[in-house]
């Protein structure tokens, strides 16, 4: 059968339709429900790469890895009953940091839905809560259309996860195949523009502001509207604060960038969010990692909350004007109307912040020497100084994922993924190799714990099959250390299930067929990085760290954003 044929089954007609959609890489894992599909992808593997991952979970942070470096809506296919419920924890992850997906699950026939039938489960109500949309084809006719309205409702407004259960039905069943892509949908609105009124008042507050903060979040970086709050930062002499998500949409040298916002954000965005008389939030929905205590956040600012989702306005933090639309849109309307200034003394009255941040924080962490234990801070900083700040760093979760987000630095767009409104650990491993799958012109660092590493570790399969140069950066300190920190801070030091009893991890690597090396001291990191980056080849750096390294500054729990520890017996003094 040749692809000018039209009257063919629903499994090609899926096939075709996702390479009609765009898609050119598919992460999955084949099963009894789905083999029609998969014996039609047997004959489009020129135009569809097919990503063989070892477990379902793995597939889906994959997915979210491409689409986060690519901007492309990611792609899984996999089976009924256990291979759909795998795929839970990654639609929850991809809907809370709102990645576009597009995952084809396969079903039992029609006939057999609601029996219990063998590997059946009611994929639709199991993921409507955590999707965009979930919605069960079960005839041929049906698949076309609901390919091309999937990955419309992904990949516009805000975008996320959609589920197509495909019944064993509609996979053999024949259609007259013809494509027609979705670009409208009766009471759907992705591209809502911002109240011109609005705009103005948002303008008048900024002109007028003597002491205004940019804070920008992902739908800067998924909206592709770097450049224009980075020329509006600079023409309006605004100081930037970035969410976790929002890292590397702006260069982590620009003199306007104060760092990352929130419980262990850079000290000077989380004083100047409360010294603020306005706060632009752009893309951001003010997350409680973020704000801290909501009834003492931002005291003395008016609010402009810039969001593509009208259910963020005034969810955590009250907002004084809503500008409801995509954060490029918003911006390219609004930044004609700001004035340009000089805000040097507002700037300037941040650098004691700085400063207690470098003299409290980075000294101690980044300045040991000799035989002192290892910190992730400082082997962080030496990945990305190696890598000329140019690489895409992907976390795991936990302090990997906040020592990488203070410590590397970035010098493009789309450079940092990690799991964020979830916190799924193991999301670091595959996410890599989503990300590398996606940009193979670029130099993709996967850091985690030994923790995290473990969640996942069976994708080193998927790299030694494919050949996918992800270097891993594996931060060993025996613990879940992330918490581990709030057992000794907050519950005694009483460490209740967080020691770990790991494997050789340079066995495990070798039995992949994967180099790597482990670094004991100090004097063989730099040496162990320059092997690392030596070539292109996928390669595991195994670094012992020291057990009781801690991230700070930190937020404690129900504290104001500006109550910030600088170390376990030092506060950031206001004075």
């Amino acid at each position: 059968m040749t692809c000018k044929d039209t009257h063919i089954s629903g499994a090609e007609a899926l096939v075709r339709s996702l390479i009609e959609a765009g898609t050119d890489t598919v992460f999955g894992y084949p099963g009894g429900a789905i083999l029609p599909v998969y014996d039609a992808l047997y004959d489009y593997t020129d135009r569809l790469r097919h990503i063989l991952v070892r477990h379902e979970q793995g597939a889906m942070h994959a997915a979210q890895g491409y689409a986060r470096a690519t901007g492309r809506t990611g792609t899984v296919i996999v089976t009924s009953g256990p291979g759909a419920a795998n795929c839970v924890v990654g639609l929850s992850d991809a809907m809370a940091d709102s990645t576009p997906l597009v995952v084809i699950t396969g079903q039992v026939g029609a006939r057999y839905l609601g029996s219990d039938a063998f590997q059946e489960t009611d994929v639709v109500a199991v993921t409507q809560p955590i999707t965009k949309w979930a919605y069960q084809v079960r005839s041929a006719a049906e698949v076309p259309f609901a390919v091309a309205k999937a990955f419309y409702i992904a990949s516009t407004g805000r975008p996320g996860p959609v589920v197509l259960d495909i019944s064993k039905d509609a996979q053999v069943g024949m259609l007259d195949y013809s494509w027609q892509p979705v670009d409208f949908i009766r009471s759907y609105d992705p591209d809502p523009q911002p109240d011109p009124e609005a705009l103005l008042r948002a303008a008048e507050l900024l002109n007028s502001a003597r002491r205004p903060l940019i804070l920008g979040g992902q739908g800067v970086v998924l909206s592709r509207a770097e450049g224009l709050m980075q020329a509006l930062a600079e023409k309006a002499g605004i100081p930037v604060g970035l969410t976790l998500h929002g890292l590397s949409a702006m260069p982590s040298d620009h003199p306007l960038l104060l760092g990352m916002a929130g419980m262990h954000g850079n000290v000077a965005v989380n004083v100047a969010t409360n010294r603020a008389d306005v706060i632009l939030a752009l893309g951001m929905r003010f997350d409680d990692r973020v704000t801290g205590a909501t009834d003492s956040y931002a005291p003395g600012a008016k609010v402009i909350h810039v969001d593509i989702d009208a259910a963020e306005f005034d969810k955590t933090v009250a907002c004084d004007v809503a500008l409801h639309g995509d954060a490029a849109a918003v911006l390219r309307s609004l930044a004609p109307m700001v004035r340009e200034a000089d805000r040097a003394d507002w700037l300037g009255s941040l650098a004691p912040a700085r400063r207690a941040e470098e003299e409290h924080v980075y000294g101690p962490e980044l300045e040991r020497r000799g035989d002192a234990p290892m910190t992730m801070g400082e082997v962080a900083r030496a990945v990305s100084l190696a890598t000329r700040r140019e690489a895409i760093a992907v976390t795991d979760v936990g302090q990997n994922q906040m020592m990488t987000a203070r410590y590397f630095g970035f010098t493009r767009p789309r450079s940092f993924i990690t799991s964020g409104g979830l916190g799924t650990m193991g999301f670091g491993l595959p996410a890599a190799i989503g990300a590398k799958t996606g940009r193979p012109d670029r130099t993709v660092c996967c850091f985690t714990g030994d923790g995290g590493f473990q969640m996942t570790e069976q994708e080193l399969g998927t790299i030694m099959q494919y050949g996918i140069g992800v270097k891993i950066i594996l931060f060993n300190n025996s613990f879940l250390g992330n918490v581990r920190q709030w057992q000794e801070m907050f519950f005694g030091g009483r460490y209740s299930q967080t020691p770990l009893v790991n494997p050789d991890f340079m066995r495990l690597a070798g039995a992949y067929g994967i180099d790597g090396v482990r670094v004991e001291c100090r004097a063989d990191l730099p040496a162990a990085i320059a092997r690392m980056l030596a070539d292109d080849r996928p390669f595991l750096m195994e670094v012992l760290i020291d057990p009781t390294d801690k991230v700070f500054p930190m937020t404690p729990p129900g504290h104001a954003v500006d109550y910030i520890m600088l170390a376990p017996d030092k506060f950031y003094s206001h004075d």
